[in-house]
């Protein structure tokens, strides 16, 4: 008896193949594409510019067996479903899979689904499409645009600076942006100003307060001059309360999490990278093993820039807080329009199942899974939770004419801080009225300088990408991995701060091709890719409209770009291999020593950076930076092997006065450093 033909579902990722195949039950095989199978060749262009920009695709190398079993599984089966994520690069991805499988595009084979749960699968599965080929299109559009600069550009950078180098539309973008906050920088010139503050005592309740003005006009203090005369015209330490406001201030819950905004706060809240954020958000969309129930996807796709969400996901969260907090803390049905760009193509990122709390499923998760699990469970809910009530209090304390100002707040109702708490402790002041006499117990003035503006951190640069228009969220972490790769940029202290190579690149790049780093060039690329997926534009019009002008930018840069020599630095001292002068040379990956005598003596070494403190183990070396294998910053003996002494933190050259083990200098929350001994018996004051 012949065995019944099955049908073939064919997803991106074998996680995802076995929690479909769950669902879907016996008469469905479900195999992975692993990504792609056919892309643009990497060894040329692959575009015919001439013909109309015709890609030319090719399986990629490494995935013949895996085409040929897919093969041999599509003429076995019954039916073919091709359920690819529902994105454009899903989209082609099946289509792509269409074409090496000989399928029909009118065919109703295409499924998307927006979560990996069963009642989403099936739903997908009653309700198959064909291929929306102006998705195909705004992918083909992107992937054209993006050979067409990497394989134009990145040649001329080749041979006018240094092999391996590369240059790209969005990368490029993110560059000088980096590259301009850098220049901000260094042209920022410190203002002197000043603060004065007071410690106020009414009762027995202690308060703060700072300066605001003198006779009731507000003031800034620019000298020490100022801040003097000040000082001297408060008599004694009595205050009487000028005025007291008070007022209730309401606070919105956030939006749920689109792609840019859970980046950002896994950065701020739980200090992931924006890939492990993707990496791990991968792994709970695609499914988790949950005891007796089964692998389960557990967040909605991860990949989005809506806060659009499904009404059965709004009335399951709506009686989890009306069951769990009371119906006071429900915001019921709460209506959220997106900003404008969004593609809106699928939902905000949430949990699939509010009822799948944290607390319910932490023991079949990993730490880093269950705290960015928390992070997108705690968000969601509190988006569908009424706003958080503060009752506020302003009081107005003068003396002879001096006038200092004290803020105080008070939670009167938790609403979405219940779950999702981003609000500041308590600060109430004491019960005050007009009149009422406050007493100062200390007042002391600080000289500040103004600060220059900070250098982007990884969430920083996604938001302003973000905020611009220049990319996606697909694309935000390929492009930081990338400037990073290439050693445009280093991350120091977890901001960007660009390198030698990447300034060069960038001024060049700037100078002949003005329209790769125009922000809204960039942006205006994005909205007509937008166009071309919601079928208003042509990909191929598109495609021409940008390379016409960008071929003359091409020709005036392989004429007109002069060679850029990046000289090497003598290191200061010779080879230990052949007694020749060693120097100080940029690789790809950074500045390393080499010597000067290559090809004959090939010798190199890494540049290590003393930090003039003696190992405090063998009391021999001196200790140096090292990077781990994940680029994690470390400290260790210059004497390794032969000494092991490594640390996280870095040792300040001294010993604990309790215990004589080692300092080190350790980072605190709110950016400042703490100088701790090992062994926790002894901590100086922190410094900011």
């Amino acid at each position: 008896m012949a065995t019944a033909k099955k049908n073939l579902v064919i997803v991106e990722s074998p996680a995802k193949a076995k929690t479909i195949e769950k669902y879907l039950g016996k008469n469905y095989k479900v195999v992975a594409s692993i990504g792609h199978i056919r892309d643009l060749p990497k060894s040329k262009m692959g575009v015919d510019i001439k013909n109309n920009y015709e890609p030319y695709y090719i399986n990629i190398r490494g995935k013949g067996s895996l085409i040929k079993e897919l093969k041999i599984a599509a003429k076995k089966a019954k039916k073919i479903y091709l359920a690819s994520d529902p994105d454009r690069e899903g989209e082609a991805i099946s289509w792509h899979l269409s074409h090496v499988l000989n399928l029909n595009l009118k065919d109703h084979n295409r499924v998307v689904f927006n979560e990996i749960t069963k009642n989403a699968v099936k739903e997908a599965f009653s309700n198959p499409r064909t291929i929306n080929l102006n998705l195909v299109d705004a992918q083909q559009a992107r992937r054209v645009l993006d050979r067409l600069v990497g394989y134009s550009i990145s040649p001329i950078l080749w041979k006018k600076v240094k092999k391996g180098l590369s240059a790209g539309r969005v990368q490029s973008v993110a560059l000088k942006m980096i590259i301009d906050r850098e220049k901000e920088i260094r042209a920022f010139i410190p203002e002197e100003y000043w603060t004065i503050d007071g410690n106020f005592i009414k009762g027995k309740k202690k308060f703060k307060a700072s300066f605001w003005g003198v006779d009731q006009k507000k003031q800034k203090l620019e000298s020490t001059k100022v801040v003097q005369e000040i000082i001297k015209r408060l008599d004694g330490d009595h205050f009487e309360v000028l005025k007291v406001e008070k007022k209730e201030r309401k606070r919105n819950a956030p939006l749920p999490y689109t792609t840019s905004s859970m980046q950002q706060d896994a950065a701020n809240k739980i200090n992931f990278r924006t890939r492990k954020t993707m990496m791990i958000a991968q792994q709970l969309y695609e499914g988790i093993l949950l005891g007796k129930e089964g692998t389960v996807g557990l967040i909605t796709y991860m990949r989005t820039d809506s806060t659009r969400i499904s009404e059965i996901a709004k009335e399951e969260a709506a009686d989890f807080i009306k069951g769990t907090f009371g119906v006071e803390y429900s915001a019921g049905i709460r209506k959220v329009k997106n900003a404008q760009k969004t593609q809106d193509a699928h939902e905000t990122i949430r949990p699939t199942s509010t009822l799948r709390t944290p607390e319910l499923i932490k023991k079949f998760l990993d730490k880093d899974q269950l705290k960015l699990y928390t992070l997108i469970w705690n968000r969601f809910v509190s988006s569908q939770m009424q706003p958080a009530i503060f009752d506020t209090m302003k009081a107005y304390l003068h003396q002879n004419g001096i006038l200092f100002i004290a803020n105080g707040s008070k939670i009167k109702f938790k609403g979405y801080t219940a779950v999702y708490n981003d609000t500041n402790k308590d600060n109430m002041l004491p019960d005050m009225k007009e009149k009422d006499i406050v007493k100062a117990v200390k007042i002391e003035s600080n000289q500040h300088f103004t600060q220059p503006p900070a250098r982007f951190s990884e969430a920083m640069l996604v938001r302003t990408l973000e905020e611009n228009g220049v990319g996606r969220p697909s694309t935000y972490a390929p492009t930081l991995e990338t400037i990073q790769r290439r050693y445009y940029v280093k991350l120091s202290s977890k901001r960007f701060e660009p390198t030698e190579l990447g300034e060069i690149v960038n001024n060049l790049i700037s100078d002949f091709f003005p329209g790769i780093v125009n922000i809204g060039f960039t942006a205006d690329v994005e909205q007509d890719l937008d166009e071309i997926e919601h079928g208003n534009e042509k990909w191929r019009q598109i495609v021409d409209q940008f390379f016409k002008p960008f071929e003359k930018e091409l020709i005036s840069a392989e004429e007109n770009m002069e060679k850029v020599q990046i000289k090497d630095e003598p290191a200061g001292f010779d080879c230990d291999v052949c007694a020749h002068p060693m120097l100080i040379k940029l690789g790809r990956y950074g500045k390393f020593y080499a010597c000067s005598n290559f090809p004959d003596c090939r010798n190199t070494k890494p540049i290590i950076k003393e930090i003039d403190v003696i190992c405090p183990v063998c009391h021999k070396g001196q200790v140096v930076e090292r990077k781990s294998k994940k680029k994690r910053l470390f400290y260790g003996c210059s004497r390794y092997p032969d000494c092991d002494f490594t640390s996280w933190e870095k040792p300040v050259g001294r010993t604990c006065p309790k215990c004589g083990k080692y300092l080190v200098e350790k980072k605190i929350r709110g950016g400042g450093k703490q100088v701790v001994c090992i062994n926790n018996d002894y901590k100086e004051e922190a410094q900011k």
